[in-house]
C-alpha cells in the first residue's frame, strides 16, 4: 500500500485547510472509505467524518485521526511543500502547513482502514473510523459529540488514537498510562495606557513598557510560586500594539497559553496572572483596569486509562517487538482527544517516533533540538513513521476486536 499512501500523504500535505474548512481534505478521505466498503457520514460536526465497517457481534473500536493545519508558512523545503493560505477565524489571511502531523495520521489512519477491510477474518465487532476536524484550538471533538457522535453513531467500547512524535525514534510505538497530555487555555489580556508622541513619553502611559513588565513578571509564576511536581507551562505567545515607531499606543495585548494538569493548579495560575497583570498596571498608573478575557471553551488534559493502556502496550510489544514499544513520559502540550475519555469510554493516545534515530543522536550530541511540531521546519520521516503507525494502529485494533 505504501506507494499509494504516499502519494496520498504527498497531496494531503500540499492541500492543508484550517479547523472547520476541511471540505477538500474530508470528501477525499471519504471517497477512500466508501471505495473499501464502509458506511460514511460526513459533515458530523461541521466537517467531520464518521465512517463504520460492521464485522459480526462484538465490541466497537473507534480510531480518531484529526483534519486540520495550523497558519503556519512551510519552510521544510520539500518539493510538496504548502504553499497554502486560508482566511482564518479572525477573517485575516494566513499561510497553512500540516505542521503537526495530521497529515501522516490521516494517512496512516487511511492505510489502517484498507487493511482491516481486507481482512477480516482476522477480527469481530464493529470497527469505527473518526475524522476529526479543529482539532488545533477549535473544539472539533467537542463539536463531533454534540452531533450525536455517541448517540447518531454505536457508542464505541475503546476509544485509540495515535500522534506523531518528535523525541521517539521513527515507527517507535509511545505509550504512557495516566495523565499523558495537559490541559491548555488561553487567555487574552489587553493592558491600557494613554498613548501620544514618542519624544514625549513623560505626557504618556506607556503600556508597551507596561506589557514588557508584566510578561517578564509573568515568568516568576512558574519559577517561584509552582511546586515543580505539579507541571505548568505559561508562554506569551502573541504581543501586539502600536503603529510605529514614533507613536506610543493607547494599548498592547497579550495573548497567552497556560498549561497544567489539574483543575487545581490552573486555577491557581490564572489567579496569579490576574493579581500580577493587575499590579503591574497599578505601578504605570494605568488610566484603566487591565482586561483579561478567558475563552469560552478550553482543552481538557488526556488522560490514558491505565488498564487499557497497559493491554495494549503489552499486545504491542509481543506483535512489533518490545524494542519498538517505549513507555514515554507525559507532555505538556494538549490534544482535545481528552473528550473521548471523558465522554465515558475508555481512551488511549499513542504516539508514534517520527525523527530518524541518527537525527535524534546528532540533537543529543549537539545540544541543538530537531524541530518539532508546530514548527515550520516540521517533517516527519515519512516511509518508517507511516509503516510503524499502521502497525501500531492494526495491532492495536486487532486486540480490542478479537474473536
Amino acid at each position: 500500500m505504501l506507494p499509494d499512501l504516499e502519494s496520498l500523504y504527498r497531496d494531503l500535505h500540499q492541500h492543508p485547510e484550517l479547523g472547520f474548512q476541511e471540505t477538500r481534505t474530508s470528501a477525499a478521505l471519504a471517497d477512500r472509505l466508501k471505495a473499501l466498503g464502509y458506511e460514511v457520514s460526513t459533515g458530523v460536526g461541521k466537517t467531520g467524518i464518521v465512517a463504520l465497517l460492521k464485522n459480526g457481534s462484538g465490541p466497537t473500536a473507534m480510531l480518531r485521526t484529526e483534519l486540520d493545519a495550523l497558519p503556519v508558512a512551510e519552510k521544510t523545503g520539500v518539493p510538496f511543500a504548502s504553499t497554502a493560505t486560508s482566511r482564518n477565524a479572525a477573517g485575516q489571511s494566513v499561510p497553512v502547513m500540516h505542521a503537526c502531523g495530521h497529515d501522516l495520521h490521516m494517512t496512516a489512519w487511511s492505510g489502517t482502514a484498507a487493511w482491516m477491510a481486507a481482512h477480516r477474518d482476522r477480527w469481530r465487532g464493529t470497527l469505527m473510523l473518526v475524522g476529526q476536524p479543529a482539532e488545533e484550538g477549535g473544539g472539533g471533538a467537542t463539536a463531533m459529540l454534540r452531533d450525536g457522535l455517541f448517540t447518531r453513531f454505536p457508542k464505541p467500547d475503546f476509544v485509540i488514537g495515535l500522534h506523531d512524535d518528535d523525541t521517539l525514534p521513527s515507527g517507535t510505538i509511545g505509550y504512557h498510562a495516566g495523565f499523558f497530555r495537559a490541559q491548555s487555555i488561553s487567555p487574552t489580556i489587553t493592558l491600557y495606557g494613554r498613548g501620544g508622541h514618542g519624544a514625549m513619553p513623560y505626557n504618556t502611559v506607556d503600556p508597551v513598557v507596561m506589557a514588557a513588565r508584566t510578561v517578564l513578571a509573568l515568568q516568576t509564576i512558574v519559577s517561584r510560586e509552582n511546586n515543580p511536581m505539579d507541571p505548568v507551562v505559561v508562554t506569551i505567545g502573541s504581543i501586539h500594539g502600536g503603529t510605529q515607531g514614533n507613536v506610543i499606543p493607547d494599548e498592547v495585548k497579550l495573548e497567552l497559553s497556560v498549561r497544567t494538569f489539574t483543575d487545581q493548579v490552573r486555577a491557581r495560575v490564572l489567579a496569579a496572572i490576574e493579581r500580577i497583570v493587575n499590579a503591574e498596571a497599578t505601578a504605570a498608573g494605568a488610566p484603566r483596569k487591565p482586561s483579561i478575557a478567558l475563552p469560552a471553551s478550553s482543552t481538557n488534559a488526556v488522560y490514558n486509562d491505565p488498564a487499557l493502556t497497559a493491554r495494549l502496550a503489552g499486545a504491542l510489544k509481543t506483535a512489533l517487538g518490545s524494542e519498538r514499544v517505549v513507555e514515554m513520559p507525559a507532555k505538556m502540550t494538549s490534544e482535545d482527544f481528552s473528550e473521548y475519555g471523558r465522554a465515558g469510554v475508555p481512551a488511549v493516545l499513542l504516539h508514534v517516533g517520527a525523527v530518524s534515530a541518527e537525527k535524534l543522536a546528532e540533537a543529543t550530541r549537539s545540544g541543538v533540538p530537531v524541530p518539532a511540531p508546530h514548527s515550520p521546519e516540521w517533517l516527519p520521516d515519512l516511509r518508517p513513521t507511516l509503516t510503524g503507525a499502521i502497525e501500531g494502529e492494526v495491532s492495536a485494533l486487532l486486540t480490542l476486536l478479537a474473536w
